[in-house]
């Protein structure tokens, strides 16, 4: 279990799961000869990406990024088709710390793709159940609305199973909200209409959790962005706005879905001057 010491917090990050997507529309419309060189591919094209919440806690409270793949949800298909051959470990990544996933006071999902929701919800006799039945799940409210209403296109990310039974916990915000002192999350749409970054700052120390905009420290380029996204252009912006942000006050950038980083720190030359390495 990797961590990060932040201020007088301590990240760590979880076991969720992992995918292992198509590389090409990780990169949209870069040339493979290019991404490749900077993030490892398989014969399939695929890309490994894990799925991966980061834990703490902070004022008295337990603290999850994201929920991870979840358990005995997909189905053999949809595990072959997004490459899933490992499914969440969470309540045994919570034990270690004497925890369960009753436990937990906040999720902080940045959006609700099923690579990042799967984990909100397990199997039940009557259907399913929520998974972190004490917590207050945040996302932005655009989000939340699509969720329930999928369009034509966001129907086959957006799954009904990942958000009934969670109704009565979900809190939504409309630009910006701070969840506790100094941590923040912000609607930035791109990858999806609703999609929301992290912005957490101790004293001096920033970090800023890109999620989607930035899925992989390969992402950093503010044109490389993911087939994937609704709005690609937003996304451009939006990572022309944070990188540089992030990278002159020395702020850590942290990873759900990165194999080879869990965080990392640019210099404003966009070089890695700092970095979390996840354990193989």
């Amino acid at each position: 279990m990797e961590t990060l010491q932040f201020g007088e917090i301590k990240l760590h990050w979880l076991n969720g799961g992992v995918t292992h997507m198509d590389g090409g529309a990780m990169f949209g419309v870069v040339p493979k000869p290019l991404w490749s060189k900077k993030y490892p591919v398989n014969e399939n094209n695929q890309i490994e990406l894990r799925t991966d919440p980061i834990f703490f806690q902070y004022e008295g409270k337990n603290i999850l990024i994201e929920s991870g793949m979840g358990n005995d949800k997909l189905t053999d298909k949809q595990k072959r088709n997004y490459g899933v051959n490992e499914e969440s470990h969470i309540d045994d990544e919570l034990a270690k710390f004497n925890l369960t996933t009753d436990d937990i006071d906040f999720v902080l999902m940045t959006h609700l793709h099923f690579d990042h929701a799967c984990g909100l919800t397990k199997p039940n006799a009557d259907g399913y159940e929520s998974t972190f039945k004490n917590a207050t799940i945040y996302t932005s409210a655009t989000e939340w609305n699509e969720m329930r209403n999928p369009n034509i296109r966001s129907k086959n990310t957006y799954w009904e199973m990942n958000w009934k039974g969670i109704e009565a916990q979900v809190q939504t915000y409309e630009d910006r909200v701070e969840v506790l002192p100094g941590l923040f999350m912000i609607h930035t749409g791109g990858h999806s209409d609703g999609h929301s970054i992290l912005m957490f700052e101790q004293g001096e120390d920033k970090l800023i959790h890109m999620a989607d905009l930035m899925p992989t420290h390969a992402h950093k380029n503010p044109l490389w962005v993911l087939a994937y996204d609704d709005y690609p252009m937003t996304s451009i912006g939006q990572k022309q706005e944070w990188l540089p942000k992030g990278m002159t006050e020395n702020a850590w950038f942290t990873f759900y879905h990165d194999a080879i980083y869990r965080a990392v720190k640019f210099n404003d030359q966009g070089e890695i001057i700092d970095s979390v390495k996840r354990d193989k």
